[in-house]
């Protein structure tokens, strides 16, 4: 391994305040997130639309494929550009290279109309083909390096660890709370046009590509800001590959057993959420088309924008991410705060739990019908965000957290992105089951994925003493 033997700047583990450094990752964080869930959230309707509609005209179940393969690889990547970013180009440069692919990725997505006649690519013109494909490319640069910083900025033992990447998530689901927001709002209202039909108020044609653009110009103004206040706010952290600088030394010397034992951890705890990704990635396929169709979305006389629903998830994260890292940080000044694997499994049980309201809202329809007329309340969809919300927060942060402090230095990145693999087998899974939701209907998917995730969650706390172990004093 490489050792590093001087370090930049960071906090002495009694420190009472977190680096300046953490707020501007949590801006940088915020608008790349603002970017991907704009994208994000519309993805499923321009593929389905049809042609008159502003969309691809693709059909639902090979939609919901497409989409999940598509965010699948945008978790696969990260393990290649945390690698590149560990041996060779350091982290921040790795950060730069991935923005400005997925600012020209976003850009791409907004010339789709005017090239519709181009030659097809998985039933795509060519355009949003390119730009799905430099999303996934320029995302594994981006995605397990910036992570990679936060925990650099802390040394080995400090308590605020957890608690700064919670914070730091709360960057990330800011920038996802605006961002179905913002780009739903100009492609199915403002560049929309409407018709009305008996009464009733319907989009005739959708303005994707301005929801687009929108994502594309959030992409810019976070690379912006990093790349113009990182030597301010951020000195040496990340600029180099670990061993390499004039500050650096390189040790070689193979991994101890306590290294090898903590990263195993990391490979068995990725393994586990694969279950929970793919349950809670299904808010971007099956409850997204769910909400569409069955869900009653008018309050007050308005009709919702299916999209705007992409935005409960984070808006609940940063109500409630203060309170869970204050919940973290109090158990922790007590000596009973619960192990990282316990934590997760809580999240994993949360998030099933959610699915039990999807399937009240099939049940209060009368089950699987196909009457579009038929709606089920919205209180339903919310009370399932909440608690995916919840399970969100004792796994997510928590795991990137436990990446930092178990990793090696040298290898901090590259498991980093090891970590990413389980959302990417997990999207892949989930893109499937949401296909299957028309085939076995809503009732029992949701079921299944209700009993399969608590099941898991269950068996990984059952386990938790013997990871805890093998975590060697950093669980």
């Amino acid at each position: 391994m490489q050792v590093a033997t001087a370090q930049a700047p960071a906090p002495t583990p009694t420190s009472s305040k977190h680096p300046p450094g953490l707020y501007l990752l949590f801006f940088t964080e915020m608008w790349e997130r603002f970017s991907y869930y704009g994208m994000r959230g519309l993805l499923v309707l321009y593929l389905t639309k049809t042609a008159a509609e502003g969309g691809l005209g693709i059909p639902e179940v090979s939609a919901t494929k497409l989409y999940g393969f598509f965010t699948g690889f945008v978790y696969f990547t990260p393990i290649i550009g945390g690698w590149l970013a560990d041996k060779y180009i350091g982290q921040r440069r790795a950060i730069l290279i991935g923005g400005v692919t997925m600012a020209i990725a976003q850009i791409c997505l907004f010339m789709q109309p005017a090239l519709s006649t181009e030659p097809a690519i998985l039933g795509m013109p060519w355009p949003t083909a390119l730009g799905l494909l430099l999303l996934i490319l320029g995302n594994g640069f981006f995605k397990p390096n910036i992570s990679t910083i936060v925990g650099k900025l802390y040394q080995q033992g400090d308590p605020k660890r957890d608690a700064a990447f919670t914070i730091f998530y709360m960057g990330i689901n800011v920038g996802a709370f605006f961002a179905p927001l913002v780009c739903g709002f100009l492609a199915e209202d403002l560049f929309a046009t409407k018709t009305v039909v008996n009464g009733v108020t319907q989009i005739s044609n959708y303005g994707f590509r301005y929801g687009f653009l929108a994502a594309g110009i959030g992409m810019i103004i976070g690379q912006l800001a990093f790349n113009l206040l990182g030597k301010k706010y951020l000195g040496d952290v990340g600029l180099h590959p670990e061993g390499h600088g004039e500050d650096k030394t390189v040790v070689k010397a193979p991994l101890t057993k306590e290294e090898t034992d903590r990263m195993a951890v990391i490979f068995i705890v990725t393994l586990f959420v694969v279950f929970f990704w793919a349950g809670f990635e299904q808010a971007g396929s099956s409850l997204t088309l769910y909400t569409d169709k069955y869900i009653n979305r008018e309050v007050f006389g308005f009709l919702i924008p299916t999209s705007w629903f992409q935005s409960v998830n984070p808006l609940f994260i940063v109500a409630f991410a203060p309170l869970t890292a204050g919940v973290w940080l109090a158990l922790g000044r007590k000596g009973k705060d619960l192990s990282i694997p316990v934590k997760m499994g809580l999240g994993m049980i949360l998030l099933g739990a959610g699915f039990l309201f999807m399937v009240g809202a099939v049940m209060q329809r009368g089950g699987d019908v196909q009457d579009q007329t038929i709606k089920a309340s919205i209180l339903w969809l919310l009370a399932t965000y909440f608690f995916h919300t919840i399970g969100e927060l004792c796994l997510s942060p928590i795991g990137l957290s436990m990446v930092s402090r178990l990793s090696p230095v040298s290898l901090t990145s590259m498991l980093m992105g090891v970590w990413f693999l389980a959302p990417f087998v997990a999207q892949i899974a989930g893109g499937y089951i949401a296909a299957y939701v028309e085939e076995l209907g809503a009732l029992k998917v949701f079921g299944l994925i209700a009993a399969f995730v608590i099941g898991a969650g269950l068996l990984l706390i059952l386990v938790a003493r013997k990871l805890f172990h093998m975590m060697h004093g950093r669980g």
